[in-house]
């Protein structure tokens, strides 16, 4: 079993009210692997530029990427700038530099195409498709987007919306994809667009999972401290995914995998926001990992 994503691979300047780092690790393919941590292989597909850190792309490999279909291209890495407002939540964008990533066309190795789960990470549409179109029919897939595509990109988003398993999407994002209000109603309209399985994530209020036997509602665990939540997002897909891969699901699978999955990409995400870009899922173990399972079930639990 391995997973393979396609995502950026970037460089993020984060300015909090207590500090300032700049041009740290940072892009969903990045976080996703370091959060899957070393469950199972997690094959890495994206584009970086000359000025890419060679330690950085080690530290891919070393939490279990396989790093090789991640391309060095003439040019600057994707680097993006970004400042929280005291809440921790809100936050500014400064700036955007796509860099090499602009011109990224994801190049699938020829034994790579057999790989049996797909995380499509937030790109443009066509290239989610694109590469589906390379895959020789994965067990599962899913897919991240975002308000971008919906807006500026809509057929092709139902394009591979069709095509793809689960769908990832945040509340406002689930509302404007849909043109519903209810996120109810809205993961119903969503599911008859194609993906089986939705989730919404609510950020700081957790995530909710409408499959095909129900509802399932995670809280987010309550953290003593919030250092940098960028990633948290792709943090809770890694985990998600590894999980489902780890089990060994597929789409035609019952929720039970896909319930336990959201337990487990809950609990990845929550130690993202712990330290900047991947700092607190580096410092994670087997022991913390269990002790925050332990935490978040007792939440759930009447």
């Amino acid at each position: 079993m391995s997973i393979l994503v396609v995502g950026s691979v970037a460089y993020d300047t984060i300015e909090t009210p207590r500090e300032k780092r700049d041009r740290q690790l940072g892009g969903s393919a990045s976080y996703f692997t370091v959060a899957a941590r070393g469950r199972v292989p997690v094959r890495c597909v994206g584009v970086v530029g000359e000025d890419f850190r060679q330690e950085d792309l080690d530290l891919i490999a070393a939490s279990g990427g396989d790093v090789s279909g991640i391309r060095r291209e003439n040019g600057p890495s994707f680097h993006w700038s970004g400042r929280y407002h005291a809440d921790m939540i809100e936050r500014d964008t400064l700036a955007t530099e796509l860099g090499v990533f602009a011109d990224f066309r994801p190049e699938i190795p020829a034994n790579w195409a057999d790989d049996e789960y797909l995380f499509l990470a937030n790109i443009h549409p066509a290239l989610q498709l694109q590469v589906l179109e390379a895959m020789n029919g994965p067990r599962l897939t899913a897919l991240d987007t975002m308000n971008l595509w919906i807006e500026t990109t809509p057929d092709d988003l139902r394009a591979v919306l069709a095509k793809v398993d689960v769908l990832l999407v945040n509340d406002s994002e689930a509302r404007q994809l849909s043109g519903r209000r209810s996120l109810v109603h809205a993961a119903a309209a969503i599911r008859e667009m194609g993906p089986a399985r939705v989730i919404v994530k609510k950020g700081e209020h957790g995530a909710l999972f409408f499959g095909r036997d129900g509802v399932l509602a995670v809280p987010a665990i309550i953290l003593d401290d919030v250092i940098d939540p960028t990633g948290a997002g792709d943090c809770f897909a890694g985990g998600f995914m590894a999980s489902l891969a780890a089990a060994g699901a597929d789409r035609d699978s019952d929720d039970a995998p896909f319930r336990q999955a959201m337990i487990e990409g809950t609990v990845t995400a929550s130690f993202c926001p712990e330290g900047f870009n991947v700092e607190g899922l580096l410092r994670t173990d087997d022991e913390a990992y269990a002790a925050r399972r332990r935490v978040l079930l007792d939440m759930m639990t009447p």
